[in-house]
């Protein structure tokens, strides 16, 4: 037999167990639970002081509502699924609690406005959480970036040597990347940070309400505007999954980078054995699996992202059913993009890169483009120098030969405006340190680069 609901009345028939089954969220939505009781406590404060309801009634609704709360935290509260949701799980317990008085709580509130609310605390809190992750990845990558402004190794394009850089400077375009993405995220935030108490259904409430209050006892800077709009949207929180599937496409990205250096082939880094896996067959292997794991969970938090604007694309104003289906794609989201920011703080933290392989590879025909740029400040057109240097790599490569092996001899057999001076540039750290521009990889603009971060992380 279905529990009697606490909607019930227009009702001549229980509920259909099918019913009851497909239709409900609290398997999921319970994770809003402690932020559902918070909500509700500032609600009857505002109930009380407004003298909607008795002000002792208040307090007894407040104070089951902190009993409910313990038991919460403690895992003693007994969740039922006939009771659909969250709210209502919490609100029958209230009421069986201390009476009907609980009853007085849902006073000018629907569980439409009641659970956006709640969802908006949930993510203030886990956008914040996700700021300071964040914030710990830029401090990893600085330190890092330190360590290694003294190695250069071949930047890539299209995953062939292209120039020498610094690695301290591959490690700071990382702390760009997630610095764009903190900033992104905060931005979000000015919008979840809106409170929707109080809006009714959809129409507004017809008591005297003082949203102002309940917006300062939970914290909200804004109140939002349009009872419609604060029931019936969910850009925000689109927005927050479409900043979560950039973020998890930067730590992919970084993941990829350290899978492929990290094989023989490569040799560039050495992962550390405690963020390693090992194979069940084959004893030699160690199998970068916290990498693997953060490019595969990319998947997941663009699926995330799809899910709810497919949800929300065709849905007539103002508040649909369809919105329940717009909280376990965020919690996903949210749990897999704190998982990889921490597992890729850790990884950087534990990086051990190999210096001489590094440099080795930073050399040969990736000194290429400077020796054009070499020809070019000696007054040759750049796409004469490119094609003079062009048969000097062909050259070479006929015998089996690096660029540092060239003589100043067999360059002017090329270009007799080759001189003495053109034999620097087969020197990695001389290259990468003609790059001065703004921005570039020469020690002297990585190490102001690192300044600048020391400064803006205060570290």
């Amino acid at each position: 037999m279905s529990e009697k609901k606490l909607w019930g009345g227009r009702f001549s028939e229980g509920t259909d167990e099918f019913v009851e089954e497909f239709t409900e969220s609290i398997s999921f939505d319970k994770n809003l639970a402690l932020y559902d009781i918070k909500g509700s406590i500032a609600h009857a404060k505002m109930l009380g002081k407004q003298g909607i309801i008795p002000q002792e009634d208040a307090e007894k609704i407040i104070k089951g509502l902190e009993e409910i709360k313990k038991e919460i935290e403690e895992g003693k509260f007994q969740w039922k699924k006939e009771l659909e949701d969250v709210h209502m799980n919490i609100e029958k317990a209230l009421i069986e609690k201390i009476g009907n008085v609980g009853g007085k709580l849902h006073t000018g509130r629907s569980r439409n406005d009641q659970v956006i609310t709640a969802f908006r605390l949930y993510l203030k809190e886990e956008t914040n959480n996700i700021i300071q992750l964040l914030r710990q990845l830029k401090k990893a990558l600085l330190k890092k970036a330190e360590e290694t402004v003294d190695i250069v190794m071949p930047a890539y394009t299209h995953l062939q040597r292209a120039q020498p850089i610094r690695l301290a400077h591959y490690f700071l375009a990382y702390l760009e990347m997630y610095n764009r993405d903190q900033e992104r995220f905060k931005d979000n935030l000015k919008r979840i940070d809106q409170l929707p108490l109080g809006s009714g259904a959809l129409a507004g409430v017809d008591f005297p309400l003082d949203r102002e209050f309940v917006a300062k006892e939970l914290g909200f800077s804004e109140i939002m505007r349009n009872s419609l709009d604060a029931t019936a949207s969910r850009d925000a929180i689109i927005e927050f999954l479409s900043n979560a599937a950039v973020c998890m496409a930067n730590l992919s990205r970084q993941s990829e980078d350290f899978i492929i250096w990290n094989s023989a082939e490569f040799s560039f880094v050495e992962l550390p054995d405690k963020l390693t896996t090992g194979s069940s067959i084959m004893p030699q292997k160690k199998n970068p699996d916290v990498l693997e794991l953060i490019r595969g969970k990319v998947g997941r938090v663009y699926g995330d992202l799809v899910a709810l604007l497919t949800i929300v694309k065709g849905l007539p104003m103002a508040y649909n059913r369809d919105l329940q289906e717009d909280k376990e794609p965020v919690f996903n989201a949210v749990k897999t993009l704190k998982g990889s920011i921490i597992g890729m703080t850790k990884i950087v933290e534990g990086l051990k890169p190999r210096k001489d392989i590094m440099e080795k590879a930073a050399g040969g025909f990736a000194l290429a483009t400077d020796l054009a740029n070499y020809l070019v400040r000696k007054g040759l057109p750049f796409r004469q120098a490119h094609h003079v240097v062009g048969q000097i790599v062909g050259y070479l490569t006929q015998q089996g030969k690096e660029l540092e092996s060239i003589t100043l001899e067999e360059l002017k057999k090329f270009s007799s405006l080759f001189e003495e001076d053109a034999l620097n540039i087969l020197n990695p750290y001389y290259v990468a340190d003609a790059r001065k521009t703004f921005g570039g990889t020469a020690k002297e603009r990585v190490l102001e680069q690192i300044n600048y971060w020391k400064e803006k992380l205060g570290v």
